[in-house]
C-alpha cells in the first residue's frame, strides 16, 4: 500500500453521519471542539466560519467541503457582525430529528460529519493537519469529490434502503479525497510539518514510500537519498524541514506504529515481530519498543488486552 493507505487501515477510522443543518434568515452559532476530526459540505447557499487557530474568516459556498481538525472551535454565520450563539439548541434537535432547521429553513443546507479512530496513535494524522482544511474546488481530483458529495446529497434526500450505511462509506472516501488533495495543496505557511507535509514533495514521498513497502529494510541515508533523487545533504536536510524529524526517526516511528498493531491485534510472538520489522534480536527490539513507548511490548500487549 502507499504510505496514505497506510497509515488510515492502521487508524481505522470511524465514520458516523450526525448532522444537517437548513437554516433562513440571519443566524450565528458556536460548534463546541471534537476529539477526533469533523467533516463538513455546504449543499446548498453559503455561510461564515470562524475557527480557532485560523486568522480570518473563511466563506464557504454550495459544494465546499472541509475539515475541522480534533480540539479546534468553529463559528458559522451568516453575518459575521452577529454574535454568535450556544449551539446546544441545534445539536439537541440533531439528536431527536437527525436534522435542524432555523428559520424555517431553505436557504443554506449544510452536512456534518466526524471521524474517531480505534488506534491510540490518531495523533499521527491529527498533528500533521492543519486546524482547518478547505481544498480548493479547481483541481482535476476534486471532481471527485464533487461526484462523492452528490452522491451523499442524493442518498440524504431519497431515504433509500441502506443510506446510512452507503453515506457512511462516501464519508470515507471523501476523507481520503480531502487528505490526497491537501497534499497536493499544502504549503508551509497552512499546514504543520509532518509524514502529510512530507509526501506533497514527490522526492520525499518517495522515499517515504520505499520506507513504508519495506520497513524490515536496514535503510541507509544513502539509499533513500538516492532513490528521492537528490543528495544525502540535502535530502536529510529537506526530510526533516518536511516531515519534522530525520529519516531514521521516522522510520523508527513508523516500525513502532507497526509493532503495537501486532502486538494489539494479533497473536505472534514478540521475537517473530522483532525479525519481521527488522530488528537483529528480540533484545534490540525490546529496547527501542521502551525506549519508544515507555513501556516494554509484554505490558504493552498486556494493556492493551485490558482495554
Amino acid at each position: 500500500m502507499d504510505p496514505l493507505s497506510d497509515v488510515l487501515s492502521l487508524l481505522k477510522p470511524c465514520s458516523q453521519l450526525f448532522a444537517a443543518f437548513d437554516s433562513a434568515g440571519a443566524w450565528s452559532f458556536s460548534f463546541p471542539p471534537y476529539t477526533g476530526i469533523k467533516f463538513a459540505a455546504v449543499l446548498q447557499g453559503g455561510c461564515w466560519g470562524i475557527v480557532t487557530g485560523t486568522d480570518r474568516p473563511i466563506r464557504l459556498e454550495e459544494g465546499d467541503c472541509f475539515l475541522l481538525n480534533s480540539g479546534c472551535e468553529i463559528v458559522l454565520s451568516s453575518d459575521l457582525s452577529l454574535p454568535a450563539q450556544d449551539s446546544s439548541i441545534i445539536m439537541n434537535s440533531i439528536d431527536r430529528d437527525g436534522i435542524a432547521v432555523h428559520n424555517g429553513g431553505g436557504d443554506v443546507l449544510l452536512i456534518g460529519g466526524f471521524f474517531t479512530f480505534s488506534s491510540e496513535h490518531a495523533a499521527l494524522l491529527l498533528s500533521a493537519l492543519p486546524p482547518f482544511a478547505k481544498p480548493p474546488r479547481s483541481s482535476n481530483q476534486a471532481a471527485v469529490l464533487r461526484w462523492s458529495l452528490d452522491q451523499l446529497k442524493s442518498e440524504l434526500r431519497e431515504g433509500m434502503p441502506g443510506g446510512v450505511l452507503v453515506a457512511n462509506h462516501l464519508l470515507h472516501l471523501m476523507l481520503v479525497q480531502m487528505l490526497r488533495l491537501h497534499t497536493t495543496t499544502v504549503t508551509s505557511a497552512d499546514s504543520p510539518a509532518g509524514w502529510l507535509r512530507g509526501l506533497s514533495d514527490r522526492r520525499i514521498q518517495a522515499a517515504i514510500s520505499a520506507m513504508h513497502a519495506e520497513p524490515a529494510r536496514h535503510w541507509r541515508l544513502e539509499e533513500l537519498a538516492r532513490i528521492a533523487g537528490l543528495s544525502r545533504t540535502i535530502f536529510a536536510q529537506r526530510f526533516k524541514r518536511l516531515v519534522g524529524e530525520t529519516t531514521m526517526s521516522y522510520l523508527m516511528h513508523w516500525r513502532m506504529l507497526l509493532a503495537t498493531n501486532r502486538l494489539r491485534h494479533h497473536d505472534e510472538s514478540i521475537t517473530s515481530i522483532a525479525f519481521a520489522l527488522g530488528y537483529e534480536s528480540e533484545s534490540a527490539f525490546c529496547t527501542a519498543f521502551k525506549r519508544a513507548m515507555a513501556c516494554s511490548p509484554t505490558q504493552y500487549r498486556r494493556r492493551s488486552s485490558l482495554s
